[in-house]
């Protein structure tokens, strides 16, 4: 059985989506739902599905041997959806190229520290962008800098919001994402 930990720090609607596409898959489960933040939604979403849930802080992921431990327990891969911190080196090293990340731009472009959900879709109306899209790839010590898995696109058009982009990008996030980490694990 190979064992998923996924990483979250806000809503979770793209865990709670990479959640249900493997509820009856024969060979993967989620083990663990971790959080940075103990009033993310996310963790209703994953007692929703009875998927064991843990809060940590950012010294703990940080310094405690005890975290490592726990991902090396419970994890044959980390997905990182909405989460908000920078993984650090030794969890990396622990866990070559078997951590991955959803980012809401076509990377390299909008990425980088403090650029995350309604920042980036700011940053992307602001600029007249005629397209947009996400990006999944790996994490390295570097935010948005590890090597891409995939990308997706949709066009813009002047009538786009931020709001609207941020919705264009949802439903590729909801459409690709539990798809390509099925295709990264099965490698």
């Amino acid at each position: 059985m190979i064992k998923i930990v996924i990483l979250a720090s806000g809503s979770g609607s793209n865990a709670e989506r990479i959640t249900q596409y493997f509820s009856s898959h024969k060979n993967v489960e989620i083990s663990y739902i971790l959080s940075n933040k103990n009033d993310a939604f996310v963790l209703e979403r994953a007692k929703k599905h009875g998927i064991k849930t843990k809060v940590f802080s950012n010294k703990e992921m940080k310094e405690q041997i005890e975290f490592l431990n726990l991902l090396k327990t419970e994890a044959d891969f980390i997905v990182l959806a909405g989460f908000l911190l920078k993984v650090p080196e030794h969890i990396i090293k622990a866990f070559p190229n078997k951590i991955i990340n959803i980012h809401p731009a076509l990377l390299p472009n909008y990425g980088g520290k403090g650029m995350y959900g309604m920042h980036v879709h700011r940053a992307v109306k602001k600029n007249n962008e005629t397209e947009t899209g996400i990006t999944i790839h790996y994490v390295n010590e570097n935010y948005d800098e590890g090597a891409i898995i995939f990308q997706a696109k949709t066009a813009l058009t002047t009538e786009d919001t931020p709001e609207t982009i941020a919705n264009k990008i949802h439903e590729l996030e909801q459409q690709h994402f539990p798809n390509v980490i099925e295709q990264v694990i099965n490698k």
